[in-house]
């Protein structure tokens, strides 16, 4: 089959699309685009870490492990394609309580593809992770890096793509295993953004410090063979994350079967710099201390390979840093205690 590419014109997603998890970070972002875009979509999340304030359009309050209410929604909305972002993301979480992540992310996988076996929903996008890759042999990582995880949560998201792989070549369900690298950032218009609880993500937890929130940010490590000697990281805008998960589907639905694609800007910037950048775009000072380096961190995690750009015409469009930083702060100003009182 010749399967269009990224220059065609017939690429955008066809609807219903569900969202699972959509009202979590990522997921309510490309949520609003796909909205946006025209594609109806209905939004299922069982709201244990997603945010209601956060959703736009149809609704629905279901976990992915109760299979009957996952079958109700699919025969009422009858979606063509799922984008999948329900999952357990902590990775010293994952290894406290493994069983939580392979309940929550590869039963709940496997109860989701089930279902759109039973209702022929033949194609899903899936929120996937570099920590499928593990401790990095070589730097920039390209999709041909060894898949070689160190933590539950990795290992958990690896089972998930095996299994969406197995699916595709029995079934015939089309998929997309999309590789995070670090998502920042939030919506420019400023009402839709980064909210964890608890909060492990650098760029949120350094504002934080500028709202008066902390009293100072903790550089874990600065011995770490780097310029600067602390961890250098690829942070990708969440509104580019949404932009590809819509030309993945798009890609899909046009006679794709199997994508497997990093998505990062392929530059990396160290945790004194993003404190630097945060400096400059509130003005405040942001107190810094050294503390011991944490288990796990990599000196240095940046995407490489071209694949995002050549099967997806995909190219990070808010890849500076300060444009990230700048979009996170006007949310986390707007939205000091999270999505706290906004309905």
């Amino acid at each position: 089959m010749s399967v269009p590419r990224k220059n065609d014109t017939n690429l955008t997603p066809r609807g219903p699309v569900l969202v699972t998890g959509g009202a979590g970070y990522i997921g309510s972002h490309t949520n609003r685009l796909l909205r946006e875009r025209g594609v109806e979509t209905v939004v299922l999340d069982n709201l244990s870490t997603g945010h209601k304030a956060a959703v736009e359009g149809a609704f629905e309050q279901v976990d992915l492990g109760d299979r009957a209410a996952l079958d109700r929604v699919l025969q009422k909305y009858k979606p063509t394609a799922v984008v999948h972002f329900a999952a357990k993301t902590y990775v010293g979480e994952s290894v406290e309580n493994p069983a939580i992540y392979y309940r929550e992310n590869v039963f709940h996988t496997w109860n989701l593809l089930e279902a759109m076996r039973a209702h022929q929903v033949g194609a899903i996008v899936f929120s996937s992770t570099c920590a499928t890759y593990g401790n990095p042999i070589e730097v920039p990582m390209t999709e041909a890096h060894p898949q070689a995880p160190i933590s539950p949560y990795g290992r958990t998201k690896l089972h998930m793509e095996h299994m969406l792989a197995d699916y595709a070549a029995a079934y015939g369900i089309a998929f997309a295993a999309l590789r995070y690298f670090n998502a920042a950032g939030a919506h420019p218009k400023g009402d839709i953004g980064e909210v964890h609880v608890p909060e492990t993500h650098l760029i949120p937890l350094v504002l934080q410090v500028a709202l008066e929130q902390r009293r100072e940010i903790a550089i874990f490590g600065d011995d770490y063979p780097t310029p600067d000697g602390t961890c250098i990281r690829d942070y990708v805008h969440v509104v580019d994350l949404a932009d590809a998960h819509l030309r993945a589907l798009g890609l899909l639905q046009a006679g794709e079967r199997d994508l497997r694609v990093n998505l990062g800007t392929g530059t990396g910037y160290s945790v004194k710099e993003v404190i630097d950048c945060a400096r400059r775009v509130t003005g405040h000072a942001i107190p810094a201390r050294v503390a011991p380096r944490r288990p796990g961190d990599p000196p240095c995690l940046v995407s490489g390979g071209t694949h995002a750009r050549d099967l997806l015409g995909w190219v990070p469009a808010r890849a500076e840093l300060e444009t990230i930083v700048r979009d996170a702060w006007a949310f986390q100003r707007r939205h000091p205690q999270g999505y706290a009182g906004h309905t």
